[in-house]
């Protein structure tokens, strides 16, 4: 299979299964998103999504987070992943946002990446998900499923490098989405270690699962009769 028909084979796939995909972090406003986005670095969204509601209520803007001090603020995150920088983050963050941006969140690339605690992956996600920019912000999933599925060359060996492969054969209204396509197959189905290949309705275009076919399915049967014998 020629990359020009496995990209088609997958946007297909996605396109008819998971045709509204979005993120999982719960945010009504851009200033929402970008604090839940910061806290969700190697933290899972279900934690984020339990955490945020009370920081919220609390800091209902970014003009009351920006007012804020570290011991304020730091017991609302204190169960998130790196709570101490995080922290310093989102006060240094919403102060930049209202001294340099007039406390409306930018919303290109360039500017989001200079506020605190937001790196290319942020503002990438930040710009898609509010704007539906064509920006396609690689995490770990991403990563992962690019080069698994066979979407990027074996020489991809950096998220920006995987992200102008998928950019460029990706159509451009539809990179916003295939972000959370790509997310939600490798959170869910193509997971890190012992990917759900025989649930898996892209299979037919993935390389990995081409070059270990044999094994998978072998495996696979392993695990039904295992199941069927502990019944």
């Amino acid at each position: 299979m020629t990359k020009k028909e496995r990209y088609e084979f997958v946007i297909d796939y996605f396109q008819k299964h998971l045709p509204e995909a979005e993120t999982e972090l719960d945010y009504e406003d851009p200033y929402e998103l970008i604090v839940a986005v910061i806290l969700s670095a190697q933290c899972t969204d279900k934690r984020v999504n339990m955490t945020t509601p009370a920081i919220f209520k609390r800091f209902p803007d970014v003009a009351s987070l920006s007012k804020t001090d570290f011991d304020e603020l730091f017991p609302f995150i204190k169960s998130i992943s790196y709570p101490n920088n995080k922290t310093k983050h989102l006060i240094g963050m919403a102060k930049m946002v209202v001294e340099k941006f007039n406390g409306k969140i930018p919303m290109t690339v360039d500017e989001l990446i200079e506020l605190p605690g937001v790196g290319r992956k942020t503002a990438n996600v930040i710009t898609s998900v509010v704007d539906k920019q064509p920006n396609m912000a690689v995490d770990t999933h991403v990563f992962r499923l690019s080069k698994r599925i066979g979407l990027v060359s074996a020489t991809a060996n950096t998220p920006i490098a995987v992200e102008r492969e998928l950019i460029k054969n990706i159509p451009k209204e539809l990179i916003h989405k295939a972000h959370h396509w790509l997310i939600l197959h490798g959170r869910y189905i193509c997971i890190a270690r012992n990917p759900k290949c025989n649930l898996c309705g892209v299979r037919p275009a993935c390389r990995y699962f081409s070059l270990n076919k044999g094994v998978l399915l072998n495996d696979n049967d392993k695990n039904h009769s295992s199941k069927k014998t502990t019944n």
